[in-house]
């Protein structure tokens, strides 16, 4: 078994059982100066994460990560999910999900030093906000069209 594969099997183990409280536990996840990556932020530091799991539990009812495949290549490893969760603001209690992925690089530890997810905004988030996703829905329709 390579070394990888049970780093990733805490490391997926940890965010699907994540809670508010076990956001200030992220040091055993991650390295002190990784890097983390997505569609609205690019940090670095595990202050700078942990900041950004506090506010998804303060903006988001419920929200839990399903890892649905993994594939581990020496210390490198890609995570595809879904993220489920309700808004808090508005459409309250209505379930949404977001479909991912994560490129993660770990050290020689079995931490992360590099956290990249990847996802579609404008599908997975923009168009089921009320305002914005008329207009993005409207912006798919026409761009589709030409």
């Amino acid at each position: 078994m390579n070394p990888a594969d049970s780093a990733v099997d805490r490391i997926v183990d940890a965010f699907q059982t994540l809670t508010p409280a076990g956001v200030e536990t992220l040091g055993a996840l991650y390295a002190p100066d990784a890097r983390f990556k997505d569609p609205f932020n690019d940090v670095q530091g595990l202050a700078e994460i942990q900041r950004i799991f506090r506010h998804m539990y303060e903006s988001l009812e419920s929200p839990r990560f399903v890892i649905t495949e993994r594939i581990v290549q020496g210390e490198q490893c890609f995570l595809t999910w879904e993220f489920h969760f309700a808004f808090k603001r508005f459409q309250r209690g209505k379930a949404q999900c977001i479909l991912g992925g994560s490129h993660l690089v770990l050290d020689g530890e079995g931490r992360i030093t590099l956290h990249r997810d990847y996802w579609d905004a404008a599908e997975e988030l923009y168009e089921k906000l009320p305002v914005v996703g008329g207009l993005m829905r409207w912006l798919k329709r026409r761009g589709g069209s030409s």
